[in-house]
């Protein structure tokens, strides 16, 4: 379990959810009261955190150091901040706007682990229904694990196989039928739900899952369910959809003092469910406001608390860059989701990153607040403001976790080359 210094996470839930209801008031008074003891002064004016956000992406846009970008900020139901800088095409000077989709990668899993929720309300589906029980032709090489793994454990990540098992191949486009077939000669790292292991493959096993018990198909299921009830306009999956996208974000590569589009991979749209949906900032903006409790007519506060739930240790994410070592204190892997302990706060968290593009999305459900940025190009730049935006919000020590105080705008930066 998470060693929270604030209380632990079953009632970090609770009582955020139930800070959307009638007594909000009082739950957030205790929020503030509980944050005192623990030393954390969150920030009385949110908007203010989001203007000084918005001055931290003039610097970016300044510098050139990013081909696009395109961040919102919600506190409670209210967006305090959507916008986006830089270019959709910089070959063309296209800019991005609100509306510019963007492959999302990873945080395509979400929606899986939202849709398997709602199936499992409906009685479609549940939670402990075995994999091979509904695949029948599905094995891993040890027949015991095969005949245990449940849907559970594949959005939870704890399928026992090594890590990122058959991505390489994926990425050379050998088709996911083939390697899912391929899963019965690979050696377990653990037994079934006992140990965390990150992986794509097996994660999208949902959308044959879902075929088969609604006869329907995957995307479809999400677009009927989530995108369209939640008004994501530009949402879509795959690439076609994609590039028949008006305006959409081109991924790009540097190229000398400028950026240049590059051509799209397909490998990670063959497994839709891990990493096929393409969104807008606006899109993400109503999915941030639904995953923290905006939007229950379509994830009421039982599923969110059932997806958000952590299921099991994920200590290497702690490590993974300096501000998680320096912020988290325990990191667990829930249904789609990734859990932080943030310096004594549930942080609900994932990121996602496939070539020519990163995102990211984070929120603090007890005071309900977070963000969502997409970017098209393979940067680390903007992966540093999302901790500090956080640390501003928390009133934490600032860390230039970003290095904004390196950027140097030049008038060669925004050139572009007209080479593919």
């Amino acid at each position: 379990m998470l060693h929270l210094r604030a209380p632990a996470v079953p009632v970090l839930f609770a009582l955020a959810l139930f800070a959307a209801t009638a007594g909000a008031r009082d739950v957030r008074e205790h929020w503030l009261h509980r944050s005192a003891e623990l030393g954390v002064h969150v920030s009385s004016d949110p908007k203010a955190v989001a203007r000084e956000f918005g001055s931290w992406l003039d610097q970016v846009e300044q510098s050139g150091k990013v081909s696009g970008l395109a961040v919102a900020i919600v506190k409670d139901d209210t967006i305090l901040l959507q916008r986006s800088i830089g270019y959709a095409d910089a070959r063309r000077g296209e800019k991005l706007t609100l509306d510019s989709p963007f492959r999302l990668a990873s945080l395509s899993k979400a929606f899986a682990s939202a849709l398997a929720a709602m199936l499992v309300n409906e009685g479609m589906l549940d939670w402990d229904t075995r994999v091979a029980g509904v695949l029948p032709t599905f094995e891993l090489k040890d027949i015991a694990s095969s005949e245990k793994l449940t849907v559970r454990d594949i959005l939870s990540q704890r399928v026992g196989l090594p890590h990122n098992t058959y991505d390489n191949l994926l990425e050379q486009e050998e088709p996911y039928e083939e390697l899912v077939d391929k899963l019965r000669d690979v050696p377990m790292t653990c037994d079934v739900g006992d140990c965390y292991g990150y992986q794509n493959i097996t994660f999208a096993l949902i959308g044959d899952i879902t075929y088969a018990v609604s006869g329907d198909f995957f995307y479809h299921q999400v677009e009927k369910r989530i995108f369209h009830p939640l008004g994501m306009n530009d949402a879509t999956y795959g690439r076609e959809a994609l590039e028949a996208s008006r305006n959409w974000a081109q991924p790009h590569a540097r190229r000398g003092h400028g950026w240049v589009p590059i051509a799209i991979k397909e490998a990670y749209y063959h497994v839709p469910a891990a990493a096929g949906v393409n969104a807008s900032i606006k899109d993400m903006t109503q999915w941030l406001i639904a995953q923290m409790g905006g939007r229950p007519d379509v994830l009421p506060p039982k599923l969110l608390e059932t997806v958000h739930a952590p299921l099991v240790e994920t200590p290497g994410e702690r490590r993974a860059t300096p501000w998680r070592r320096a912020r988290l204190n325990d990191a667990q892997y829930a249904l789609g989701w990734r859990v932080y302990d943030y310096e004594g706060q549930t942080l609900i968290y994932h990121a996602g990153a496939v070539q020519g593009y990163r995102s990211m999305i984070a929120f603090f459900p007890e005071y309900r607040f977070g963000a969502v940025m997409l970017w098209n190009c393979e940067c680390a730049l903007p992966g540093g403001l999302m901790p500090m935006l956080l640390d501003r919000y928390l009133g934490l020590h600032e860390v230039d976790w970003a290095g904004l105080e390196s950027l140097r705008p030049t008038r060669h930066t925004l050139a572009v080359r007209n080479e593919r």
